[in-house]
């Protein structure tokens, strides 16, 4: 019997350990909003390899180089996202899609997230300071973009927290580039421009769906104060605007042109079936769920069309 019993208790105690560890697991991933901070890396990896192609240089030769870029500005970008769990959290405790995160239920303290965060933007910082100097400065703006201008200043107040933040999104390909060489050529300058207008669709896009929580938690996104009408005629601008920049690319070859233009247009005629939409809410799902596969096909296809020949 009391082995029995002994067997029962390191299995309950197993099991507890294991519900633990997936809870802690679950919180980090929340804590470091890890889809973003994924989404985020590929710009930087992407301005890198591009960087590398036009100057003529390797990979293999730049790997130390690299390692330092990729970590260093995810760190960083990490940092600057966890500062935003701890500054959100009255916020977040309104919002339905946010009331899971640790700063919320309390299964971690706003003081440990405070530190985790200073200290994740801090070592950042320190690892992209190995790279360049230039490749620090665009870490360090996009950091006190998102984390001071953006979350602790418009988000609350104006409808301009989305054009504030989209410039922290828009500098990641400009850190991987000045990691190899200086960012003053036509490449790098596209790729923020086209991060920052492609961020604006893309983000009024999540503020249609998710109208409601923002609305209860006073946040001023542009649905909540000037309404859908106004959101879906900026939206279909911001689109627009993306038309002309593949052909400043061309450097890229045509096939990135062609392919790049073919997503500008189909982005745009997802815009333009907004203003006929009888259903807001799915309309701006099939918007997000295009930005969303829209940049990403774009940035792969830059690395694709400059892949070294196999033969």
């Amino acid at each position: 019997m009391t082995k029995e019993m002994d067997i029962t208790f390191t299995e309950t105690k197993t099991t507890i350990e294991k519900e633990r560890a997936s809870t802690l697991i679950s919180d980090f991933k929340s804590l470091f909003k890890a889809p973003v901070l994924i989404a985020n890396a590929l710009p930087v990896f992407v301005g890198f390899w591009l960087a590398l192609h036009f100057t003529g240089d390797s990979l293999l030769a730049n790997s130390r180089l690299f390692w330092l870029t990729i970590i260093g500005s995810t760190i960083l970008m990490a940092g600057a996202l966890v500062l935003n769990n701890w500054y959100d959290v009255d916020i977040d405790t309104v919002m339905k899609r946010t009331q899971k995160r640790p700063t919320v239920t309390g299964n971690i303290s706003l003081n440990t997230v405070l530190g985790i965060g200073i200290g994740l933007s801090a070592a950042g910082l320190i690892m992209l300071m190995f790279t360049t100097m230039e490749a620090a400065i665009y870490g360090f703006v996009g950091w006190f973009t998102y984390v001071i201008m953006y979350t602790m200043w418009t988000k609350r107040k104006y409808t301009l927290n989305t054009v504030i933040g989209s410039i922290s999104g828009a500098v990641t390909p400009m850190i991987g580039w000045a990691a190899i060489a200086p960012s003053y050529h036509m490449v790098p300058i596209m790729l923020f421009i086209i991060l920052f207008i492609w961020q604006m669709p893309h983000t009024f896009a999540i503020a249609m769906r998710k109208y409601n929580e923002y609305k209860v938690a006073n946040v001023a996104m542009l649905p909540v104060v000037r309404g859908f009408k106004m959101t879906k005629r900026q939206m279909f601008v911001y689109t627009a605007c993306l038309l002309p920049l593949p052909f400043y690319l061309g450097a890229l070859g045509m096939v990135f042109v062609v392919l790049a233009t073919i997503l500008n247009v189909g982005f745009l005629a997802v815009s333009i079936r907004g203003f006929f939409a009888k259903d807001d809410d799915k309309w701006a799902y099939v918007m997000f769920m295009y930005s969303v596969n829209y940049i990403a096909i774009l940035f792969l296809l830059m690395v694709a069309v400059t892949l070294p020949p196999i033969f």
